[in-house]
């Protein structure tokens, strides 16, 4: 095996390498902010309401 093999096969694993890691990590955020519930989003004033201020 030639110096340009070897160091095509070392980038090749390094390639898979990161990438089971990328994996790994994005499957741990999966998880973790799986379970973070997202409560139900404030209600929005309708178009054209006019809010009071109150100065006095």
């Amino acid at each position: 095996m030639t110096h340009a093999d070897e160091v095509i096969e070392r980038a090749h694993a390094l390639v898979a390498a990161l990438r089971a890691k990328r994996e790994r990590e994005a499957e741990r955020r999966k998880e973790v902010f799986g379970r973070i519930d997202i409560g139900t989003p404030l209600p929005m004033p309708g178009r054209g309401v006019q809010l009071s201020l109150k100065l006095q």
